[in-house]
């Protein structure tokens, strides 16, 4: 009864407080586009054989399913976008979060580990099989305002700390590196998805230097500087809000409990709330709906539609943040089967409930704030 009370208090102060609107908006942020998971399902055998600890509740299904997007999971989840349309006219849309690099792998085993060296995600896209039209095809996504990319930093990694733990020779670590992969749960020590997870303070510097890559390489991908900034894991210290200003960035991303990174890796809590604007004037954003498709323990659908409901209820948009996991293909298409037909699903049951629904991307709500 306690933990339904406590429950019940925690969303009526998520929904009271921040930025209202009477329009229904439905926004889809979708991280990780861009970022090497899982090469195959070749190499998640062969880890397992060698003891890499592949299957934790945060990680596994990421590691199970999680790979580049392929032509054929962009236009499969192109066409489950354009099935549906808003009271304007306009069909479903992602933000699509997005990493602009991965390493380059060759390099640094040249370098004997002792220097970093990373590739444009699209020249990552080369080394792959089925991947000639790829960017191609998020170009089209561009064009057409379906498939919207933003920040989501330069890697999904910590670069850092995992040239540290290299040249440490961990052993995990260096089977994982041989096979393409960082992103294997470690069995000691923080996370190598935590990007911008600190070790030191003189780390912010080089952490610093690495958005303004990112951010300067994102716009030379695609043409336009990235409005919105999703730092990976969601962590990223106060001090480089001043980077991500001064390199165009209106919007970050946020959660009402929110971790910041404290030296040794630790964190510290703070709060956030929609709308809510920091030093530099920039607004945070915040999900409130839970879409996890491939996670066969829950109806996603009707987890989602009761989040949407809530969302309205307290005059909010409602932003939905389902990971590229949950609609790729590469290591196995049945996940991108059921991803997509529960997508396809959700879309048809919102604009039946709400035929004045309006899709967006983040960046749109950024400006809708921003004018009222």
């Amino acid at each position: 009864m306690f933990s339904n009370i406590k429950s019940n208090i925690s969303t009526w102060v998520k929904g009271s407080i921040g930025w209202k609107t009477n329009r229904k908006i439905i926004i889809f942020e979708s991280d990780d586009w861009g970022s090497i998971r899982m090469p195959s399902q070749r190499t998640f055998e062969t880890l397992v054989s060698k003891g890499i600890k592949l299957d934790s509740p945060g990680g596994g299904l990421f590691n199970k399913y999680d790979t580049l997007a392929n032509e054929e999971d962009l236009s499969s989840l192109f066409e489950v976008l354009t099935s549906v349309k808003d009271k304007n006219g306009r069909h479903a849309v992602f933000t699509a979060v997005s990493v602009v690099a991965n390493p380059d792998f060759e390099k640094i085993r040249e370098s004997n580990f002792e220097n970093y060296f990373y590739e444009p995600f699209t020249t990552t896209l080369e080394k792959y099989q089925g991947h000639n039209r790829t960017f191609r095809l998020w170009q089209e996504g561009i064009k057409n305002g379906i498939f919207i990319p933003q920040s989501h930093g330069r890697e999904h990694l910590n670069t850092i700390l995992w040239m540290e733990v290299l040249k440490g020779g961990d052993k995990e670590t260096k089977i994982a590196f041989d096979h393409g992969l960082w992103g294997f749960d470690r069995s000691t020590g923080p996370h190598f998805q935590e990007a911008f997870s600190l070790h030191k303070s003189d780390d912010l510097k080089i952490q610093s230097t690495i958005i303004e890559d990112g951010l300067r390489l994102f716009e030379q991908l695609f043409g336009y500087k990235s409005d919105f900034f999703v730092p990976p894991n969601g962590l990223m210290h106060r001090d480089l809000e001043a980077t991500t200003h001064k390199m165009g960035v209106s919007l970050l991303y946020g959660s009402f409990i929110y971790k910041r990174p404290a030296v040794n890796y630790k964190t510290k809590t703070t709060f956030r709330y929609l709308g809510q604007r920091n030093t530099y004037n920039q607004r945070y954003v915040l999900r409130n709906c839970l879409f996890e498709p491939n996670d066969p323990n829950y109806d996603w659908v009707d987890v989602a539609m009761k989040d949407i409901d809530m969302a309205f209820r307290y005059n909010k948009p409602a932003i939905l943040g389902p990971h590229r996991k949950n609609f790729v293909g590469g290591i196995d298409e049945k996940n991108r089967t059921m991803g997509l037909f529960a997508l396809k699903k959700l879309l048809k049951a919102i604009v039946t409930k709400w035929p004045e629904i309006e899709f967006m991307s983040t960046d749109e709500l950024g400006q809708l704030m921003k004018a009222s």
